[in-house]
């Protein structure tokens, strides 16, 4: 599979991300009550955020799932941690389907990582999810992020781990 990216629009694509966002599956997410204007002013702080950026994933030129990347010595995770040079902190949401695709958001999590590491500047990926969202754990692992703790957010229990570019290339079976 093979996707592209642009930027979120946050008045644009605001409609379509209420329905992502909202939607039961998404709980992790942490939108589930949001109204669309919510989203809007959401997406439209991030857009305002220098450190903080959204994207739109694409497949075959239409919105497929949403990636959020923040600098986390700025954002997410001031204080819970001691960022290194090169540190990119990472979020991505794979809407609910009535129709899914074995293996899609293996390759979602595989775009976006490749994506973060087109830059040269990024050499390790950070993501803290929730610590009960085993599925997602298991997809980080999958691209080589390896957990270092629990870690308290505002807004929950979170599984702090990590993926340099070396583990990311091992996992997705590609010669360093």
């Amino acid at each position: 599979m093979t996707f592209t990216f642009r930027p979120l629009d946050p008045l644009q694509d605001a409609e379509l991300l209420h329905s992502w966002v909202t939607h039961p599956k998404a709980a992790y997410w942490m939108m589930q009550g949001a109204h669309l204007e919510d989203v809007e002013r959401a997406y439209m702080e991030i857009a305002a955020d220098e450190h903080h950026h959204a994207l739109l994933g694409l497949r075959d030129g239409e919105p497929a799932f949403l990636m959020e990347y923040y600098d986390p010595r700025h954002r997410e995770l001031v204080g819970l941690y001691e960022p290194l040079p090169g540190d990119v902190g990472m979020h991505f949401l794979v809407p609910a389907t009535d129709t899914p695709v074995h293996g899609f958001t293996r390759s979602v999590i595989t775009a976006v990582m490749a994506h973060l590491f087109d830059d040269p500047a990024t050499s390790r990926v950070v993501v803290e999810p929730d610590v009960s969202n085993r599925a997602v754990h298991a997809l980080n692992e999958a691209v080589g992020f390896v957990p270092e703790r629990e870690i308290q957010k505002p807004e929950k229990m979170a599984l702090l781990s990590f993926c340099t570019r070396e583990q990311f290339l091992k996992a997705a079976g590609v010669p360093a």
